[in-house]
């Protein structure tokens, strides 16, 4: 269609996982043409080996940038610099900025004053300011739990995990416990979710409480870029709404008849 968003997409592999490849590619494309799709780092590096399988199933363009100092990152400038390249094209209507590092801050702050829309996209680590200056922003690895947990519960044990479970029991296996690995959650917990919520129900609805759904919907996107009903376990804004005891919903025939337009308000006391 003439008239879909234009995207570009520009990736930090010195801060994301080759692991997330999949979850990027699927959120970008649902934003819009992806015309540019590049991906930054040091591809002489061994620990980049993970990556090069997903070039080619991704379109991605690799970017070498060598790191000439120990612990700096050199992908960061590469990518400012072409994202500003590209600014001044005028060639996209958006940036998707793939990474975990606070120095794409002030980046995604410019291209907004630019009228540009900015999707970034990290783990939960990332620091609060680039989860902020971002439009809307997907946090990588809670996605990727919530992904992949289905599968897993439905996946029959490896053979292999048995044998393990069964050495320990039986008092075979003198190797120490690890830790357990703390599990991804959202950058923004529910129960902030939940009281913004609230108050915006308070403050915006009508003279019976109610209010829409989808205006509901985008003021808390607008609040928080990194909210995504997908982080706290939901398909739908409206499953999760339904989910706080203190509110309820309805349905109500639109204009043409056909489709339903959904309505929120707080339970009478």
């Amino acid at each position: 269609m003439d008239d879909e968003k234009k995207y570009a997409l520009l990736i930090d592999a010195d801060n994301v996982s080759s692991k997330y490849i999949g979850i990027v590619t699927k959120e970008a494309q649902t934003l819009g043409n992806v015309t540019i799709r590049r991906i930054y780092g040091d591809w002489t590096s061994s620990s980049k080996n993970s990556w090069k399988d997903s070039l080619l199933e991704s379109s991605l363009t690799p970017i070498q940038q060598y790191n000439y100092t120990v612990g700096k990152n050199s992908s960061d400038s590469a990518m400012i610099i072409d994202a500003m390249d590209v600014l001044y094209t005028g060639n996209v209507d958006g940036f998707i900025i793939v990474s975990s590092d606070s120095d794409f801050t002030k980046l995604a702050m410019r291209l907004r004053e630019s009228g540009k829309r900015v999707i970034g996209m990290g783990e939960s680590k990332t620091p609060t300011p680039f989860v902020r200056a971002c439009e809307q922003f997907k946090t990588l690895d809670v996605l990727y739990k919530n992904n992949n947990s289905g599968a897993k519960n439905n996946s029959p044990e490896p053979k292999n995990n048995i044998q393990e479970k069964t050495k320990k029991q039986c008092g075979k296996n003198s190797e120490p416990e690890k830790a357990p690995v703390k599990d991804a959650e959202p950058i923004t917990n529910l129960k902030s979710i939940k009281a913004t919520v609230i108050s915006l129900l308070d403050e915006n609805s009508d003279e019976d409480g109610w209010m829409y759904l989808s205006e509901l919907g985008n003021m808390i996107q607008k609040m928080y870029s990194d909210f995504d009903c997908r982080n706290y376990g939901f398909h739908k804004f409206g499953k999760l709404i339904e989910s706080f005891p203190e509110l309820q919903t309805r349905k109500d025939d639109s204009s043409n008849g056909i489709t339903k337009i959904v309505l929120v308000k707080k339970k009478e006391d």
